[in-house]
């Protein structure tokens, strides 16, 4: 009998790890074969990745940035399989595929450096998972249910059969559990509920963080003043849908800026966020070299020296420092060798001074305007960070004039290769994000230090330096400032509800706004004990998973906790048993690889590391309960089961008992029975 494997969520997490499982099972599988389940509410490719949102919706990854594949720069014992990056494939095995969809100028004009539709990756996804679904062995079957999974269960003891139950009452007997559901929703925030109740009791809109594409927008009608906090990417989205999405278009000038045409269904929006101004744009160049930048000051040697045996790190106090240097290096190392003529020291002796000393203090300030006339060439990353810190305008005229000054700013400079220290100093925020990676999974960094600082400051710093919108988003952001239908409400944006409208209030500037709808431009504050994710929420009142319980150091609770999961991806219980055959993936779980969905070709991603070393720990588990079948079927669980959670501890080796019987009339799916309920089947593999 073949085991069964069922995966939760059918995005590039599971596509990834399918990819895996095929390429390592002519190494690893026994002849019995596998049969897969994949449960997704929506296509392949997942919520976020759907085909069917707005085509004006883009990725915020160049093309050439964006693969599903492993290549030669994959560290990970399971074979490479080289395969397209999103670029290539739009040039070669994708071009027909967008023709057929009604794509064709995407298809003619499309290149590397161009920013996809979500639409676009859609269809790439699908394509990955038609290709890794037709290149897997004849005795490996893949079914996939387009319903949502609401229930997982054992039956009987763990490392025993689980029943998957879908939402039509359908139910999946599985010998091995992926929980990969990507970003979590959530409930209401106590704050969010009572702006919610505010508004309700007041006649105003209130629309909560969420995906923007999922959120109805209806209620920001024409002319209506809607106020907005937020001005990273849910921002950008939020701002095209409720602009060009309804009828309006930009008009190309000669001198490269934009105009904006309104169709007069648009709201009239007052952005505002912590910073008062926009994510970065994307740089528009690339440098000579595409590969991973080593670091040289934030190392991981650097880090287990300054922890010594067991010790974790405090990110202020030790961690920022380094990073700081770091990025300060990257940037002065790139002006020096490739720009000279703008500096006015030698190398040598500048780079002396940079290891020295603190790049934040008053004696390096000092050598760097010795070094380096010019202040644009500076690197102080308070001042990058907080560009408005320290401003005050006198109203909100003068705030606009400063802010289409900063956003034209930041567009010529994120085209001039003359500035390529910034482009040195993303590739270093690349590296550094790594090492914080791994200080995590290692624990190196405290839970609080993770949620708070490595996640919530580091992590909203990152984005705003590395992870901005396309240029053209923000030059659309002027066009429509320009149209009247766009304006900048300040940074440390406060929003109340007084006298029955939302009054918005920046410190930075005088007067208020006054409106009659607010929006939380943002993605909801990771939390599974918030999560209403029905499998989740069951399976953690149950004590069947765990989520990290993170205090501040005043004992208050920091939310943000994540799934507990070992050293394998495999589910810890809250009694700290690990369950043998239930894994965890994705961006809810405590040591998974990130929650970046997609890899950059040439830069060893670690999703791809991860999934490669999970799909081998299943296909092995196969076996084992293929070969145990008769016995038993005897779980072994690998050797270093708990070694790098310290919130896990070893669980006893498990035996598998008999199947127990379901109830009567229980529509329990047997593994090699599937075809029963071809009717709400999305596709099948089969040769």
């Amino acid at each position: 009998m073949s085991p069964t494997a069922v995966f939760i969520g059918g995005g590039p997490r599971t596509i990834s790890l399918v990819e895996r499982i095929a390429a390592n099972a002519p190494e690893l599988l026994g002849s019995d074969g596998l049969n897969i389940h994949v449960i997704d509410p929506h296509p392949v490719g997942g919520r976020i990745w759907r085909r069917n949102q707005p085509p004006l919706l883009w990725m915020n990854s160049v093309a050439k940035d964006v693969t599903m594949f492993t290549d030669d720069s994959v560290t990970c014992v399971g074979p490479i399989v080289a395969g397209p990056a999103l670029d290539e494939w739009v040039a070669g095995p994708g071009r027909q595929i967008l023709i057929d969809a009604g794509l064709s100028e995407q298809a003619d004009t499309f290149g590397p450096n161009d920013f996809a539709s979500r639409e676009v990756q859609s269809l790439y996804l699908r394509w990955t998972f038609d290709r890794v679904v037709a290149s897997l062995p004849r005795s490996v079957s893949v079914t996939v249910h387009q319903q949502r999974a609401v229930s997982v269960r054992d039956i009987g003891d763990p490392g025993g059969p689980q029943a998957i139950t879908l939402d039509d009452g359908m139910v999946l007997q599985a010998d091995l559990a992926v929980l990969a559901q990507g970003y979590l929703d959530r409930v209401a925030s106590t704050a969010e509920a009572a702006l919610a109740r505010a508004a309700d009791s007041n006649g105003l809109t209130y629309i909560p963080p969420g995906y923007t594409a999922d959120i109805d927008l209806t209620a920001l009608r024409a002319g209506r003043k809607v106020l907005v906090r937020g001005f990273g990417l849910a921002f950008i989205d939020l701002m095209i849908l409720v602009t060009q999405h309804r009828g309006g278009r930009f008009a190309d000038n000669p001198d490269g800026t934009l105009t904006y045409r309104a169709s007069g269904a648009e709201p009239v929006l007052y952005v505002g966020s912590r910073r008062g101004v926009p994510y970065h744009a994307k740089l528009g160049y690339a440098l000579e070299s595409a590969a991973p930048v080593v670091p040289t000051y934030f190392t991981q040697a650097a880090l287990e020296t300054l922890a010594g045996e067991g010790h974790t790190l405090d990110f202020r106090g030790q961690l920022w420092p380094l990073i700081v240097k770091e990025l300060t290096a990257a940037h002065y190392r790139r002006l020096f060798e490739f720009h000279p003529e703008r500096t006015a020291l030698p190398w040598s002796q500048f780079s002396a001074a940079l290891t020295q000393l603190d790049v934040r203090g008053v004696e390096f300030g000092t050598i760097v305007a010795a070094a380096v006339p010019d202040p644009e060439d500076r690197f102080d990353l308070a001042a990058i960070d907080r560009p408005l810190r320290g401003r005050l305008f006198e109203d909100h005229r003068h705030l606009s004039e400063a802010m289409v000054h900063y956003v034209a700013a930041d567009l010529r400079r994120r085209a001039n290769s003359a500035y390529s220290p910034d482009h040195a100093v993303f590739n270093a925020l690349l590296s550094v994000y790594g090492v914080l990676a791994w200080a995590t999974v290692s624990g190196r960094i405290s839970p609080q230090d993770r949620v708070q600082t490595f996640e919530g400051e580091f992590h909203g710093l990152f984005s705003f330096l590395a992870s901005g919108p396309p240029p053209r988003r923000l030059a659309e952001m002027l066009a429509l400032h320009d149209a009247g239908l766009l304006h900048f409400a300040g940074p440390d944006l406060h929003v109340a509800v007084e006298n029955g409208r939302f009054v918005g209030r920046s410190p930075a500037v005088g007067g208020t706004i006054d409106a009659d709808a607010l929006v939380d431009a943002r993605l909801p504050s990771p939390d599974v004990r918030a999560a209403s994710d029905p499998v989740i929420t069951a399976l953690l009142a149950e004590g069947k998973l765990a989520a990290e319980d993170l205090t501040a150091a005043d004992g208050t609770s920091l939310g943000g906790g994540q799934l507990l999961a070992d050293a394998h991806s495999r589910a810890v219980a809250a009694d700290h048993s690990v369950h043998p055959t239930r894994f965890l993936l994705g961006p809810a779980v405590s040591g998974s690889a990130g929650s970046a969905g997609f890899s950059r070709p040439g830069f060893n991603g670690p999703g791809l590391r991860q999934n490669d070393r999970v799909a081998r720990d299943l296909l092995t588990l196969a076996n084992q309960l293929t070969a145990g079948h008769s016995a038993g079927r005897q779980i072994i669980p690998p050797t270093d089961v708990t070694a790098e959670h310290p919130n896990a501890k070893r669980s006893p080796r498990q035996t598998r008992p008999a199947p127990v019987r379901p109830a009567p009339n229980t529509p329990l799916i047997h593994p090699n029975h599937a075809h029963v309920h071809q009717d709400r089947i999305e596709s099948s593999h089969a040769r």
